[in-house]
């Protein structure tokens, strides 16, 4: 089969949105199917094995000079006027010359003649979806990939916030959702949630998990990490909604307590804090606790290999319907996971009802049992502290997605 796969970026450090498309597009090249990947990335990338085409931006038109004016302007005069266009035009003029030129790709590309065309975004961006339904000719071969709530006010909540030009975005799903073929969502729950604002998810929906893509060859961990300790990690950035501070109550309560486990315990963070800099800046220089920014990629999984316990963190909340983009490493590694968010949650579906290692993310009691669980079991023997889930491994890479394509009724 022929899939040509329209993708906003295959750029594994520009964001976890493009470690995740890349994972899945790698899970569909091991599968046997002949790809084709646009990619609007910005740059020339490779990826092993799959022919890549980088999408040119357009220029010199309307919307690129419109756009350029917007960015100039802005950055002198420091006023930001960018949300009062979206108002009245729905979209920025980036994202609009953006999308005719990836349509521009897409209509230059037609003559692969593919069995489907997949197309995956990243953020609250949707350009590659926006520039597929230019193509109605195309509309019975295409499987849209939702990665998230869209348009924003639809987020639960503490993340939901209005956008401007609100309507025109929501208008822009309701379009995706009724012309694609086929829908795919990284989760069940967010099917059952953008379900409940476009009943027509219903009917042609399937669960395209996060996939795992591990290095065959990982290179050497950073200096700061440390091997062979009471090593808990959150890695990935700490978006606003993504508040620590309980986190780290509960595992100073656990120093607390055990006084012994001080010498041996870390916690660490890794990715861009700088929403929760103020209130990190007190423990920058606390021995068990260690902060650093961004790092690379393969470092990041090198670092996940390693730790004792990786930490998945999600927002105080009635339910998080998201699944993270590092549960598929963090299943792969084999460690025990910390899962610390609402009790409705699809990581908390996925690892089961009886998992042990679950809290509410602001229950500080709660979280400091859990570690010290966690560090009961690794005292005792810490070379064989692992999740042992094969059948989410299995879920998360290319057999479990085998399993879903054989159900897809693509012609």
């Amino acid at each position: 089969m022929k899939i040509l796969v329209i993708v906003e970026s295959i750029n594994v450090e520009d964001s976890s949105a493009s470690k995740g498309r890349v994972a899945l597009i790698y899970s569909l090249q091991k599968l046997g199917y002949q790809l084709r990947v646009l990619h609007y990335s910005r740059k020339e990338i490779k990826l092993d094995g799959i022919q890549t085409i980088m999408i040119k931006e357009r220029k010199w038109n309307l919307n690129y000079l419109l756009s350029r004016f917007v960015r100039i302007t802005q950055r002198h005069t420091k006023l930001r006027y960018n949300h009062h266009l979206e108002k009245i035009f729905g979209f920025s003029f980036t994202h609009t010359n953006d999308t005719k030129s990836i349509a521009k790709s897409i209509k230059e590309h037609k003559n692969f003649n593919p069995d489907l065309i997949i197309t995956l975004s990243k953020g609250i961006s949707f350009r590659a979806h926006r520039a597929m339904l230019r193509f109605p000719e195309l509309h019975s071969i295409w499987l849209s990939y939702i990665h998230d709530p869209y348009p924003y006010h639809f987020y639960p909540r503490p993340f939901n916030k209005v956008e401007s030009g609100y309507k025109y975005k929501e208008n822009l799903m309701k379009e995706i959702i009724e012309k694609s073929r086929f829908l795919a969502f990284p989760s069940q729950m967010l099917i059952n949630w953008m379900q409940s604002y476009f009943p027509k998810v219903e009917h042609k929906s399937y669960i395209f998990p996060h996939q795992i893509k591990t290095l065959e060859k990982l290179p050497d961990l950073p200096d700061f990490f440390q091997k062979n300790e009471f090593s808990l990690l959150h890695a990935g950035n700490l978006l606003e909604e993504r508040n620590p501070k309980f986190l780290i109550e509960g595992f100073l309560s656990f120093l607390k307590n055990n006084p012994s486990a001080c010498q041996y315990s870390k916690l660490y963070f890794v990715g861009n804090f700088s929403r929760h800099i103020d209130y990190l800046n007190d423990f920058m220089n606390h021995p068990n606790i260690v902060i650093k920014g961004y790092i690379e990629y393969n470092r990041v999984q090198a670092i996940e290999k390693e730790a004792a316990v990786n930490i998945i963190l999600e927002a105080v909340s009635e339910i998080s319907p998201f699944l993270p983009g590092k549960f598929p490493n963090c299943v792969k590694v084999n460690k025990p996971i910390l899962v610390l968010g609402p009790y409705y949650s699809e990581v908390k579906r996925l690892l089961g009802n009886d998992y042990p290692f679950w809290s509410e993310a602001n229950d500080v009691r709660n979280i400091e049992e859990k570690i010290t669980q966690l560090f009961k079991q690794w005292s005792n023997n810490p070379h064989d502290f692992s999740l042992n889930r094969d059948d989410l491994i299995d879920y998360c890479n290319e057999k479990g997605l085998e399993k879903v394509f054989n159900t897809i009724p693509i012609n």
